[in-house]
């Protein structure tokens, strides 16, 4: 009875380690895919300064910064910013506390969005707007962690945008 028992902790334990080893291989194939097109960045999350930080992806599309949580399953973005709708306020150095959780040499930039952005805008099929971590009402604020190489990036993919789309202003 004692050898049946022990076989079958056994077998539990070699299911227990394929599902784990399943998990982990689907989880680097979606980072390897989403980072395949190019455009893509380490990026921290937080909406609203009281809500807390989610780790993940940002892909730079050509009207649309979409955000992936590092875990998540889908090719889908966890949430999409339009570019028009999008302002760099203001950066600094992560907090102590920030820095244990974000990870080494991440800048936090706060950005504020446009007064017609309405709210955060959740991929199509991702329930609410608000989503964890706070909401965001009509001109909102967001803080976005990332390396200074990244930075660089978001910034000059925020002024490449065409004249005349930001805040919906008029060509």
């Amino acid at each position: 009875m004692g050898g049946a028992l022990a076989l079958d902790a056994a077998w539990l334990f070699a299911a227990f380690l394929v599902i784990l080893t399943l998990a982990a291989v689907g989880i680097a194939a979606r980072r390897f895919l989403l980072e395949r097109g190019g455009g893509t960045v380490e990026c921290g999350l937080r909406r609203g300064p009281d809500g807390s930080w989610r780790l993940g992806l940002a892909s730079y599309r050509p009207e649309e910064l979409w955000w992936f949580g590092a875990l998540g399953m889908t090719m889908r973005p966890d949430v999409v910013f339009p570019r028009r709708d999008l302002t760099v306020v203001s950066r600094r150095l992560p907090t102590e506390a920030e820095a244990a959780s974000l990870g080494p040499a991440m800048i936090v930039v706060e950005c504020q969005l446009s007064e017609d952005s309405g709210q955060f805008s959740p991929a199509p099929g991702h329930g609410s707007a608000a989503g964890p971590g706070g909401a965001a009402g009509p001109g909102g604020t967001l803080e976005l962690a990332m390396g200074e190489e990244a930075l660089t990036g978001l910034l000059a993919w925020l002024e490449a945008a065409p004249p005349g789309s930001h805040f919906g202003a008029a060509l």
